[in-house]
């Protein structure tokens, strides 16, 4: 079945317009419906750059000063771009005037340049979208990993553990895995501590860990007590495990993108719409230079058809 599914820029002065460009001319979509959320002018100005196609469907998004952005350059107006560009898609997706979006990286600084208070995609997701929780995942078929703490301080990480996210992050991760075809989902859960706090030696955030594994075991759903960290991600647990559930970003994102840099797909979890994304930044060092990979944007507009195709 053809899906239509919108693909926000992202920020001008990386590579997500490159990115955007490229993905639209894959012959692996041409049954369905590819929609840029975008300025026209400057992906013209990108597409120039790098001597390849605009995409053929367009949703035009404004921006005044068009010519003052500059590639690899921090700027309040793609900022801003990048904002409007997120918000028209999110509307879209909410009207059920696309099946999903799909998100090209946008850089934090020029969002906050442009007054957003949001640090990411997931917070600007969650207020637009109104959900109560949401959660990021990232998934390859060699690792999947998800975040019961996100975008914020590694000082504040210890007193935002708590039960209620670390049990809603494991059904949906649960919710997830089922849903790509994972009959028994064996999900891997990391302490917080070194040695998973050593019995209480190191700090005793697995105390509550392991009180929302329980909750998660009394609801059926199979996962570990709090590991250790430093060996969570050795060869045999990836195999023994089809998804590990990390205290804060880093935890998560470092594993990750060791082993899933080019291909990896950035979710956002209990929203009301489904929203994919690549799972790399705005690589300012070569934007505009036609050098940007489209692999982890092609791994997400795949992952962002199914999982349309599946709500249907």
């Amino acid at each position: 079945m053809s899906q239509r599914i919108g693909i926000s820029m992202g920020d001008a002065a990386g590579v997500g317009p490159e990115l955007a460009c490229k993905i639209c001319s894959d012959p692996a979509f041409t049954e369905h419906e590819l929609i840029v959320y975008g300025n026209q002018r400057m992906l013209e100005r990108v597409a120039e750059h790098c001597d390849i196609e605009i995409p053929k469907q367009i949703k035009e998004i404004a921006c005044k000063n068009i010519e003052s952005i500059k590639p690899g350059e921090i700027n309040r107006d793609a900022g801003q771009l990048a904002s409007d560009c997120i918000d028209a898609a999110i509307q879209d997706c909410m009207d059920k005037k696309i099946d999903a979006m799909v998100t090209c990286p946008i850089h934090k600084q020029a969002l906050a340049l442009a007054g957003s208070p949001f640090p990411g995609h997931t917070e600007i997701l969650q207020d637009r979208c109104q959900a109560d929780d949401s959660y990021m995942l990232l998934y390859d078929k060699k690792i999947c990993v998800a975040l019961a703490t996100c975008h914020q301080s590694l000082a504040s990480v210890p007193s935002s553990i708590n039960k209620h996210d670390i049990v809603r992050l494991g059904e949906l991760v649960h919710e997830f895995l089922i849903g790509i075809g994972h009959e028994k989902p064996q999900i891997a859960v990391c302490g917080l501590n070194p040695h998973a706090g050593e019995g209480g030696l190191f700090g005793d955030e697995e105390t509550i860990i392991n009180q929302a594994v329980q909750s998660l075991r009394d609801a059926g759903i199979q996962c570990s007590d709090a590991l250790p960290p430093d060996s969570a991600f050795a060869p045999h647990m990836l195999e023994q495990f089809h998804a590990h559930l990390c205290m804060y970003h880093d935890q998560a994102l470092i594993p990750f993108k060791a082993l899933a840099f080019e291909y990896g797909v950035n979710l956002t979890l209990g929203l009301p719409i489904i929203r994919t994304s690549v799972d790399h930044g705005t690589a300012f060092d070569i934007a505009w230079q036609g050098k940007a990979s489209p692999n982890s944007l092609k791994s997400a507009v795949e992952v962002a058809i199914n999982l349309a195709h599946r709500r249907v």
